[in-house]
């Protein structure tokens, strides 16, 4: 994966950058309700009119600078960080996981792409995955299995759609399990096919917890996601799903 550049910022302007953790949209909320409080405050005088005016300045503190104390000691990120950059921010640092996989299929990039993008085509090798709803052109719905028989669902939405190269989505706020991903499809060396390179992230429920919790149902998810691309390649290559044990080849 190619590195970016990162741009160049005097050190000061870079640290309050990524001290900021307040939306734009909050930001101005604040300044203007603080302006407001503080001027009441200070028409009122002494007392009780001085407290509504420091707790107006600090509003307007919040406003100005992007950052809010509580929400940095309770771990919230509203800001705007960029789209994508936002989609990682949701998963808090403590508490996701991440998953990188890298295999080559014998298909071309656009049939690859292709199938993917169809979305109501994910539960043909997605095991738990029960089905998914396109809503737009950009959202989708998604319902799989989690463990103990329970259902998980979750809206997403596209970031990016790199026709024939790559897409990249994210969950929706209030899904049972924040997620984002990318999958990448690339020209294989010597013409053997196309290297998928599939990166996901996502939060289960109660963190780690939830995880390990997955794990004593069978539920690992690296294991899930390896089976899934394994099930994808074998679609994509021979058209359908290897049976065992009796088990159905696919979702139809």
């Amino acid at each position: 994966m190619q590195s970016i550049p990162s741009e160049v910022h005097p050190v000061g302007a870079r640290d309050r950058k990524q001290d900021m953790n307040v939306g734009d949209a909050e930001r101005f909320v604040s300044v203007l309700a603080g302006a407001a409080v503080a001027l009441a405050g200070l028409r009122r005088g002494k007392g009780a009119g001085l407290a509504a005016a420091a707790a107006g300045a600090a509003l307007v503190h919040r406003g100005v600078t992007g950052h809010c104390n509580v929400y940095g000691a309770a771990g919230i990120d509203t800001s705007d960080k960029g789209r994508i950059e936002q989609a990682v921010a949701m998963l808090p640092a403590n508490r996701a996981l991440h998953v990188e996989r890298v295999f080559t299929v014998r298909r071309s990039p656009e049939d690859l792409y292709g199938f993917w993008r169809k979305l109501e085509n994910l539960p043909r090798f997605m095991q738990h995955l029960e089905r998914v709803e396109v809503l737009d052109e950009r959202r989708s719905r998604w319902v799989a299995r989690g463990p103990a028989g329970t259902d998980i669902e979750w809206d997403a939405e596209i970031l990016e759609d790199a026709p024939n190269q790559r897409i990249t989505w994210r969950s929706l706020e209030g899904a049972d399990v924040a997620n984002d991903g990318t999958v990448r499809f690339e020209p294989a060396a010597g013409g053997r096919g196309t290297e998928v390179r599939v990166s996901l992230s996502y939060s289960p429920p109660a963190g780690k917890l939830g995880a390990t919790v997955a794990r004593l149902f069978g539920e690992n998810p690296e294991q899930q996601i390896r089976d899934d691309l394994r099930r994808f390649k074998s679609l994509m290559e021979a058209g359908e799903i290897p049976t065992t044990e009796g088990q159905p080849s696919g979702r139809k």
